[in-house]
């Protein structure tokens, strides 16, 4: 008496290969997810199959759809770059505008959003929320700004 069909198996195993590609970098495991699904819709459709079989052609299915389409999913996969110019940095990000979130004190520090993105910030003079402000430097996490006249 069989509780749960192979078919089944597959589908599963292939979903839970594409959940786990959500949770990890490298758009790899969407392809053995498919490959997965491949071999469930086989068996779906009676193909009678040895499990080794099973395996094999998984295995087949999987590294040539990895090989023949990860270059071409790759780049729908990873967000926009914001500057492309390959001699620009995020530590070279002086002169560029920020907002402040949080009110900067001079000993006690803010947040600013910047490119998207909270960070820290400290000034030598208090800046109120929602001024525009200019990066100075960067030390490590943390902004020094000052507000734009």
């Amino acid at each position: 008496m069989e509780f749960i069909s192979n078919e089944l198996v597959w589908f599963l195993f292939g979903l839970a290969l594409m959940i786990g590609e959500i949770i990890t970098p490298g758009f790899v495991l969407i392809f053995f997810g498919v490959g997965a699904w491949l071999i469930s819709l086989l068996l779906w459709f009676g193909v009678a199959i040895t499990f080794t079989t099973q395996l094999f052609f998984f295995l087949i299915a999987s590294v040539s759809s990895l090989m023949l389409f990860r270059k071409y999913g790759k780049k729908y996969s990873h967000g926009k770059v914001l500057k492309p110019d390959a001699a620009s940095s995020i530590d070279d990000i002086r002169g560029e505008k920020a907002v402040v979130l949080y009110d900067i004190q001079p000993i006690i520090g803010g947040k600013v959003e910047f490119h998207g993105t909270l960070w820290n910030a400290e000034s030598d003079v208090p800046i109120s929320k929602g001024a525009s402000v200019e990066v100075l430097e960067r030390n490590n996490l943390t902004l020094k700004v000052k507000p734009i006249q």
